[in-house]
């Protein structure tokens, strides 16, 4: 592909990009990998640059852009060699003419202004920098030092303790140590969520929001697979990616409930009061991981936001029961919006007697009744994290 031909596929990209976000159609990397399935033709070097341009574009645009075309010219700003691009020749973008850029920002305005509230103008920028490659070393079957020699090039990380770093670009699927289950992708800021459940063997643990199964994982190499660990979600699909993962992984032990919607608390009547740890990765907007899903600040809006705070107290109030006394609460939420986190931790204290906040981490910073973390200050995912004690 010429680079105009490569501008082009990208502007094809974002168009998509842009519906499926006014749609609630699929995420950008899965339309990435749909679109050039049916374009063999491009090779990997062309796949790449076809990639980076769309990303670079999607990242810049603060608001929903009107198309691909009015994206890639706003990048342009940034860019100016790209306009030399617009060529008119076949396959390839036409001549820039009196349009509409698409304006650069953080965020659509009234969600920046949220930002705004609780983060420096020098943090924000860092909401939409590229995501490192992170592991985490799964101690059920490896050590780090066994890892350190399969992985020369990696870096531990500088928050968890099982927490690598890899070169951008890094095929892990390929790696042997990952086929084996020997490592996991994850996040540092999501092993610091799990980290803060203090998941110890023999254990009776929760993970009511448990989707596919990340952190259930790190809870079971927590556990050195003794006890039970329960993973809960209402989202079938989802739920039955954790078994081959788990599988995988060595963590045989889990066992998985699916949720009735609405009615979850009739599948847990049995765990009333019986657990050491519940763990709620709450559902939320997921503003901490722009740098991975760009495009998820479009389809947020006020009314979605308004929901996810409704379910955010759904599940704190369906989670509370299930911890025996004495026991631990951890809630976490990917999301740097007061009022998904330590608002909502504060109202659930205000509501309920015989709770107190513990600290949940070393890391990141104190921040209402949890801790905080942040792309620009910890190098990981935006997250919330509360740790909740029940009196004895």
């Amino acid at each position: 592909m010429t680079p105009a031909a490569r501008l082009q596929a990208a502007i094809e990209i974002v168009d998509e990009v842009v519906a499926a976000a006014r749609a609630g159609g699929a995420a950008a990397d899965t339309l990435i990998a749909r679109y050039f399935k049916t374009r063999r033709y491009a090779g990997s070097k062309d796949r790449r640059a076809v990639r980076d341009l769309a990303y670079a574009a999607i990242r810049r645009a603060g608001e929903l852009p009107a198309n691909g075309r009015a994206a890639l010219i706003g990048l342009v700003e940034q860019r100016p060699e790209l306009a030399e691009l617009f060529n008119g020749a076949p396959n390839c973008p036409n001549p820039i003419g009196e349009e509409q850029a698409a304006p650069a920002g953080i965020a659509p305005a009234w969600l920046a202004a949220k930002l705004a509230a609780t983060l420096s103008a020098d943090e924000l920028p860092a909401l939409l920098e590229r995501a490192p490659l992170d592991l985490r070393i799964n101690r059920l079957k490896a050590t780090r030092e066994a890892i350190a020699v399969a992985l020369p090039e990696a870096v531990p990380g500088a928050l968890a303790p099982d927490a690598l770093r890899l070169p951008e670009g890094t095929r892990v699927e390929t790696l042997p140590v990952f086929e084996q289950g020997l490592v996991e992708v994850q996040d540092e800021g999501s092993q610091l969520v799990a980290a803060a459940c203090k998941a110890a063997p023999g254990m009776i643990v929760i993970d009511l929001c448990a989707g596919a199964g990340g952190k259930t994982l790190a809870l079971a190499a927590a556990m050195t697979g003794q006890g039970r660990l329960i993973a809960c979600d209402v989202d079938r699909p989802r739920l039955s990616r954790l078994a081959p993962r788990a599988e995988r992984a060595g963590a045989t032990f889990i066992e998985t409930r699916l949720l009735d919607g609405g009615r979850e608390d009739l599948a847990l009547t049995d765990l009333v009061g019986e657990a050491d740890v519940v763990l709620i990765d709450a559902p939320c907007s997921g503003t901490g991981t722009w740098r991975r899903n760009p495009e998820a600040r479009w389809r947020l809006t006020p009314e979605r936001l308004d929901r996810l705070r409704g379910m955010q107290a759904h599940v704190l109030k369906l989670g509370a029961p299930l911890v025996k006394p004495g026991g631990r609460l951890v809630y976490a939420v990917c999301s740097l919006l007061d009022e998904e986190g330590s608002a909502q931790i504060d109202t659930f204290l205000s509501a309920n007697s015989g709770w107190k906040a513990i600290d949940p981490l070393v890391a990141g910073h104190m921040h209402g009744a949890g801790r905080r973390l942040t792309p620009s200050q910890d190098d990981t995912d935006g997250f919330f994290i509360a740790a909740l004690e029940r009196a004895c």
